[in-house]
């Protein structure tokens, strides 16, 4: 069995991304949070969304992920990290994870209206381009699905 395989092993990295997500919801956007970490479990960065406070459409929790382990790491190459995110990627940063050479991605809540990494599409593991990510999904779904829901009750 790999260790990517066991699936209570994410759950505490997922609460991580959790945290981020409800930091997200305090300003007003989107909760969606995301953490990247290296092979021995270390946390190398971590983002929530932050499209509202910054004016940008861009600024999904993944994407400022991203360009906070490529800062620490002075390096657009990835290579054997693990992005952990709340909800499923859109195809912005779905292609992302593919262009940074992420190994792996985990995510909590599926999303049925702009999945890009299982329930629209499957950008992630799309034979034709140059890296594959592997993909878990649904951990601690319920959990990552009622913030988003208690945030749009809200609204």
């Amino acid at each position: 069995m790999s260790e990517f395989s066991g699936l209570s092993q994410w759950d505490d990295s997922m609460r991580l991304a959790l945290d981020q997500a409800r930091m997200a919801a305090m300003h007003g956007d989107v909760p969606v949070g995301a953490i990247i970490i290296d092979q021995a479990g270390s946390v190398l960065a971590a983002a929530a969304n932050e499209r509202e406070i910054r004016h940008d459409p861009t600024a999904h929790a993944e994407i400022l992920a991203l360009r906070e382990a490529s800062r620490r790491l002075r390096s657009w190459r990835l290579t054997g990290l693990t992005l952990i995110v709340t909800l499923e990627p859109c195809t912005m940063c779905a292609g992302a994870l593919v262009l940074a050479r992420v190994a792996r991605l985990i995510f909590g809540a599926f999303d049925p209206k702009a999945g890009a990494v299982s329930s629209l599409f499957d950008v992630v593991r799309d034979p034709r381009l140059n890296h594959r990510v592997e993909v878990r999904g649904g951990i601690l779904e319920a959990e990552c699905g009622a913030v988003l829901k208690d945030f749009f009750a809200g609204r």
